[in-house]
């Protein structure tokens, strides 16, 4: 039975986890603030003997033997991280750096959830790991990209000066059940507003893209990545199906029979224009890809926040 030390782990990607590996057999301890994780979202794990909730943040001291480490704990969603900008930014460097000396102390294997973020608003498209990215700094966003960013230094840092065993994957936008309806992220924006039959607000004109990857598949490949041999990353994790923004609210309100109309405002500052991973390295290094196609994805998402709205939470 592994020690599994999971932060983030209430979050809508860090639940999924949690839930995978505590069926598989290990033990997992959660750690999470709850700014944006949830107890709902763990709830059914609680009574679980391999199973433990910590209510703590990654800047604070953490000292318990584990042997493996998911670091998962950031605010994913624009709104969220922007809240709180300095804070983004000290999760994603100082909690790093917390992980990283626990990993170090116990000979721990660590994965950091860093993002497709850090490719910017990328000039290369689709994005490889090779690419270094089009980040503005001192953006509006910087706190969360150029945090990611840092995160990844380190990594590399503490692998190259102490041998730490350390893996990166970067996660393309993501979708699933245990997404927060009010996190700001486009799926569960769309279905919510359909779903209450509202006004679906599209930034821009709705050309820019994206990629959307259902979270088991996801959860499959941070796995695989966990337990894959000499291999640091980065790797793309990420669904290489691309569309556009206007697209997926369509595709939303034709699967929900929603009469809700589209409404356009202007696009946010450094808002990436297009986004698409190149998941080739990850084919090879971790026989991984994704296998929900968006239509079977997008039907087991609207399930779960029709019941989520039924029930009022």
């Amino acid at each position: 039975m592994k020690r599994i030390l999971v932060t983030g782990g209430a979050g809508f990607i860090g639940s999924h986890l949690c839930k995978r590996l505590v069926d598989e057999g290990n033990y997992v301890i959660c750690l999470d603030s709850l700014f944006t994780g949830s107890l709902e979202n763990i709830k059914n794990l609680m009574d679980k003997p391999n199973f433990k909730f910590l209510e703590q943040d990654i800047e604070d001291e953490i000292d318990f033997e584990v042997n493996q480490i998911y670091n998962l704990a950031c605010p994913a969603s624009p709104p969220h991280y922007q809240f709180n900008p300095v804070k983004t930014v000290r999760t994603s460097v100082v909690g790093i750096a917390n992980m990283l000396d626990l990993a170090k102390k116990y000979n721990a294997t660590i994965l950091q959830a860093s993002t497709s973020e850090v490719y910017g608003d990328p000039l290369e498209h689709p994005q490889r790991e090779t690419y270094w990215g089009n980040v503005n700094p001192i953006g509006i966003r910087s706190c969360y990209d150029e945090g990611k960013r840092c995160a990844e230094t380190l990594m590399m840092d503490y692998h190259r000066q102490y041998g730490a065993d350390i893996k990166i994957i970067r996660i393309f936008n993501t979708y699933g059940p245990n997404m927060h309806p009010n996190d700001g992220r486009v799926v569960s924006n769309f279905i919510v507003q359909a779903l209450k039959g509202e006004d679906i607000t599209i930034y821009g004109k709705g050309s820019q893209t994206r990629s959307f990857c259902y979270v088991s598949d996801l959860v499959e490949g941070m796995i695989r990545m966990m337990n894959s041999k000499e291999f640091t990353g980065p790797v793309n994790l990420g669904n290489p199906n691309e569309r556009t923004i206007l697209n997926l609210a369509e595709l939303i309100i034709n699967k929900i029979g929603s009469d809700s109309n589209l409404v356009y405002k202007p696009l946010p500052n450094d808002d990436p224009v297009k986004r698409k991973p190149d998941i080739s390295l990850a084919k090879e290094k971790l026989n991984w890809q994704p296998t929900v196609s968006i239509e079977e994805g997008l039907e087991l998402t609207i399930e779960y926040f029709k019941n989520k709205l039924a029930r009022g939470v």
